[in-house]
């Protein structure tokens, strides 16, 4: 576990230093987000990191504009009820790429790599610590340092051991920019 732990890091580390040397991108912020997330047995809050954009599409005549960013997040689960067991560290690294589509609204979807501090959480056997984590949210910007948005992630291990049942859940989200 706490080699896949440091394998995972160690790669996303790798991953967001070769967008940051190799892509050419216009300066875009980075930010800390905190994000509170319920389901119905769990409940779940977690802190992030963002990139910079790592690369910046501009649409033609005021469609906005595509970013890909990178984020690193820190996660802690806790199951509502007598539901076993009742807490788990989740850590991710997600690629996201946001559509601005005028300076006010965005959507965002991401795919990533999450580790889970155990195999099971709140009387589900999830069967693997690492999962996929699957987002796609929508928000506002507040001013050019915060943001705001609600997000739905779904974590499963895409059928790499069974069982699979995965883990829903809706989040809100603040984001401070710099």
């Amino acid at each position: 576990m706490a080699r896949l732990l440091k394998v995972s890091v160690l790669t996303a580390g790798l991953a967001v230093t070769f967008f940051m040397t190799s892509v050419n991108a216009e300066p875009t912020f980075g930010g800390v987000s905190v994000r509170a997330g319920y389901a119905s047995h769990y409940s779940r809050a977690e802190i992030a990191w963002e990139s910079p954009s790592l690369w910046t599409y501009r649409f033609a005549e005021g469609y906005g504009r595509l970013d890909l960013v990178a984020e690193l997040g820190a996660a802690y689960w806790m199951a509502q009820g007598s539901r076993s067991p009742s807490r788990v560290w989740q850590f991710s690294a997600i690629p996201f790429l946001r559509w601005s589509w005028n300076e006010r609204y965005y959507l965002e979807a991401g795919v990533g790599a999450t580790v889970f501090s155990r195999t099971d959480f709140a009387d589900k056997n999830l069967s693997t610590a690492f999962q996929f984590g699957d987002h796609i949210g929508v928000g506002a910007y507040l001013s050019d340092t915060s943001r705001i948005g609600l997000r739905f992630s779904h974590f499963s291990n895409a059928g790499i051991k069974e069982p699979n049942p995965g883990l829903n859940i809706l989040q809100l989200l603040y984001t401070y920019r710099y």
